[in-house]
């Protein structure tokens, strides 16, 4: 498995090309059923727990990222669009405190079929900060090679658009 680079623009988008040998289906199934998301969401040693997902265009999405000291990190948001199984975009934000967030990021997953595989495009957008996009950064980065294993499968690049 590679460790894909990310590539980021002036308006502060964090963006991951992933290619998974395995079919769109499945990469789909994994960001959408909630034991799968649960599998393999956070970066290592983090311990996934979904609360809510309601799959369709303005269905809510939340859940823990346990941390290995068992600090809880709550985040959620509001599906935009839903295409299976091709096209994910749903709204990002943590809670940082009874009843406010961070800022709202918008991530947009898009699945293509690539030489028996899956090519997996991830872009979340509208980061207040570079020190939030760097923080992200890392966290996908991990899960990403979670899902890969996840999957069962080696993932490859393209690394960056």
């Amino acid at each position: 498995m590679t460790n894909p680079k990310t590539d980021t623009d002036s308006a502060r988008d964090l963006v991951f090309v992933r290619r998974f040998n395995a079919p769109c289906d499945l990469v789909f199934r994994a960001w959408t059923d909630p034991k799968a998301l649960a599998q393999w969401s956070g970066p290592h040693g983090f311990k996934a727990v979904g609360d809510q997902l309601e799959v369709w265009p303005g269905g809510r999405h939340r859940a823990c990222l346990i941390a290995p000291d068992g600090e809880e990190h709550w985040v959620g948001g509001k599906y935009l669009e839903v295409e299976p199984p091709h096209r994910l975009v749903f709204t990002h934000a943590w809670e940082i405190g009874t009843g406010e967030t961070s800022p709202e990021t918008v991530v947009t997953i898009t699945l293509k079929e690539s030489d028996g595989g899956t090519e997996m495009t991830f872009r979340q957008s509208g980061f207040e900060s570079a020190s939030s996009l760097k923080g992200h950064e890392g966290g996908w980065s991990q899960s990403f090679e979670r899902l890969g294993a996840f999957l069962g499968a080696e993932s490859e690049g393209p690394d960056h658009e």
